[in-house]
């Protein structure tokens, strides 16, 4: 029997998959009637985390942050079964998750973090990415029933933090992405174009398949070979910050790169190429 902790958008999606599967699955959550709502999917309910777990040979997490898992862990360890194993899918920090799986190897329980990125719809279809990172023999016995929850798997070695510090990467960078795009439609109104036909620019514009080259580049710190020079993308940065100032448009992140853009420009580097502002973060 499984217990999943924790069913909220993507916990919800997991257990209704996992019961689609043929699984016996406990839930609960703090919330008890998103818990409940998974009754109708074969799923049991429980009003405490204790109940939940009694009996299960592997329980599954979901929760919001550390300090959520910690305290849901320590009121459910009262019944766990000696031999039972933690999967925790939390997004949680890697500081955290080492001190964690230190604690309950401490106490004899075995812990894996596997945190994922998926949406609600992903966890349903077993579709998506799950990282996880621990002691490999572990991880090897656990990998049937988690490939059967994604639709790839990816083992990041045997430091317990190593997944946790992969998903906050993976997270920066969508962050970093999704506010470009909302400067960029910011921009675009500023030009007076409509959102939908500034997305037409990626039907023929695809800059993912510049990263692993932008990438590679940084890491090898090959700036001196100027594919784009960094005082033209300033001169690029400044022609944007001034169409959307005269159309009075805010942009969120353009401000912050356009200040970097100065202080490496300051330094001596304006025709070096514009990758050359990862030369601090990538320090030898």
């Amino acid at each position: 029997m499984i217990a999943f902790l924790g069913t909220g958008l993507l916990g919800s999606g997991f257990t209704r998959a996992l019961c689609k599967h043929g699984e016996s699955v406990n839930v609960w959550n703090r919330t008890i009637a998103k818990a409940r709502a998974l009754e109708a999917y074969g799923a049991t309910a429980f009003e405490e985390p204790e109940g939940a777990v009694r009996g299960a040979t592997r329980i599954h997490l979901s929760l919001s942050d550390d300090a959520a898992v910690d305290a849901v862990l320590e009121r459910a360890r009262p019944s766990f079964d000696k031999n039972v194993v933690i999967v925790d899918h939390t997004t949680t920090s890697p500081t955290g998750t080492a001190a964690r799986a230190r604690t309950w190897a401490e106490r004899g329980v075995a812990f894996l973090h596997a945190p994922v990125f998926m949406g609600p719809q992903n966890a349903l279809e077993s579709t998506g990415v799950m990282l996880a990172s621990g002691p490999l023999a572990r991880y090897e016995t656990l990998t049937p029933a988690l490939a059967k929850m994604t639709g790839k798997l990816v083992y990041l070695g045997e430091e317990p933090e190593r997944a946790a510090g992969f998903k906050l990467l993976g997270n920066l960078f969508l962050m970093a992405f999704t506010t470009g795009l909302a400067d960029m439609f910011g921009l675009a109104r500023a030009l007076g174009i409509a959102p939908t036909e500034a997305a037409t620019l990626f039907d023929f514009f695809n800059p993912g398949s510049m990263v692993g080259a932008r990438a590679k580049r940084m890491i090898d710190g090959d700036f001196s070979h100027a594919s784009w020079e960094l005082s033209m993308a300033r001169k690029d940065a400044r022609l944007m910050q001034e169409e959307a100032a005269r159309a009075a448009v805010s942009l969120a992140i353009l401000p912050a790169i356009a200040n970097e853009m100065d202080r490496f420009i300051a330094m001596g580097h304006g025709q070096d190429d514009w990758t050359v502002m990862a030369k601090d973060a990538i320090k030898r």
